[in-house]
């Protein structure tokens, strides 16, 4: 695992835990309601984890920036995974380096009057090109069987979810639960939306002139 990483979840566990500590114990106690069974089946505050019943505010804006962060963080995941997976080779290695290296000096610049490299694929829209921009990679949508049984796996994957969230709402209703599945469900679809775009849709690098 990269250092970086490594040092941003131990600042992340840093603050968390702490915050999690006085969550739990920080707070007076008080009496929990409890609901009738006899009249309701209903079980919110039940769960697989302990968890406070009180925040203050400032423990919940950390949470929820923690939260947060941990989505974004998820998102990079995806995406760097489901690009690597749809197109192995655009990363580097083999015989077309040189070529893809000077590809990569035109689009950091290679000067005002440079003009657009030579042999590079323009399967793109009129318009797309113009005197001050052009294409310097494109990657066609590689429409592999892989992105189908991804993108159908995590579809039913979705549905599952949904039928749980479903059926939890309508009989135990548990916190707890509401938000894995919640989660869950996001994260399938999350996951959908990034392996269409890997496997159906063009990658395309532009170089473009500036004033500055």
């Amino acid at each position: 695992m990269d250092r970086r990483t490594i040092a941003i979840l131990l600042i992340v566990l840093a603050v968390l835990l702490p915050t999690w500590y006085v969550g739990l114990h920080g707070e007076p106690p008080s009496e929990e309601v409890r609901i009738d069974q006899s009249v309701s089946e209903m079980q919110p505050l039940e769960g697989f984890v302990d968890t406070p019943n009180k925040l203050s505010p400032s423990q919940v804006g950390v949470i929820v920036w923690v939260a947060l962060l941990g989505l974004l963080g998820a998102m990079a995941f995806f995406h760097r995974f489901m690009n690597r997976a749809a197109r192995p080779d655009a990363s580097g290695g083999g015989p077309g380096d040189a070529a893809d290296t000077t590809e990569a000096a035109a689009t950091d610049g290679g000067g005002l009057d440079a003009p657009p490299p030579e042999g590079v694929n323009r399967a793109t829209f009129p318009w797309f090109e113009t005197e001050d921009r052009w294409v310097v990679e494109y990657h066609d949508a590689s429409d592999a069987i892989e992105g189908l049984v991804a993108m159908g796996g995590l579809t039913a994957l979705a549905i599952v979810f949904s039928a749980l969230l479903t059926a939890e709402y309508l009989t135990l209703a548990r916190t707890q639960y509401f938000g894995i599945y919640a989660f869950g469900l996001f994260m399938s679809l999350l996951g959908s939306t990034v392996s269409y775009y890997a496997w159906f849709m063009p990658h395309v690098e532009v170089a473009e002139r500036r004033d500055h």
